[in-house]
């Protein structure tokens, strides 16, 4: 069986937002439910050198939606990073489902025969497409969205694997 690079990507993306808008709706139940600052959730991250948990939410966004640009050649909404509520995460996250859902199959597939190149500074490493997206795209967006899930369980909000796992 093969598998095309659009399908390895964006319906994989599409469904870790969703994931990740579930985890925030919980978030936000959470901070109405028992009387927190949601600020104190949105604020929150596991240990002083790590993001914060709009930070995380934003990096997910951007390694999606500029793995979905670097894969099909089709420019992504830029967006500032400055979203400091519950409902300004979830509308970046939902831009950022509508981006990925707009891309063509054939775009993103033509990604297969594209040199991807990041620019770290001094390092610049390159990829195959396929390389790219299984080596370090996919990797880097699930860490971000577990990374999520998990300071909010470590603030208190009910969220366990199942909720990870999302709707299987």
């Amino acid at each position: 069986m093969s598998i095309s690079l659009h399908q390895a990507s964006v319906p994989v993306f599409v469904r870790g937002l969703k994931v990740l808008s579930q985890l925030l709706e919980k978030g936000a139940a959470h901070a109405a439910e028992t009387g927190i600052d949601p600020s104190e959730l949105i604020e929150a991250r596991l240990a002083p050198d790590m993001l914060a948990l709009a930070a995380q939410v934003q990096r997910a966004s951007d390694t999606s939606k500029l793995s979905g640009e670097r894969l099909s050649g089709v420019a992504s909404p830029k967006m500032e990073d400055t979203e400091t509520t519950f409902p300004q995460l979830q509308e970046r996250v939902a831009k950022t489902i509508a981006y990925l859902e707009s891309l063509s199959p054939a775009d993103v597939d033509a990604g297969e025969g594209r040199t991807i190149t990041l620019n770290f500074g001094p390092l610049k490493p390159s990829f195959t497409g396929p390389d790219y997206l299984l080596g370090f795209a996919l990797p880097n967006f699930y860490f971000h969205v577990v990374t999520a899930h998990d300071i909010l369980r470590h603030k208190g909000v009910p969220v366990g694997k199942r909720d990870y796992l999302g709707s299987i």
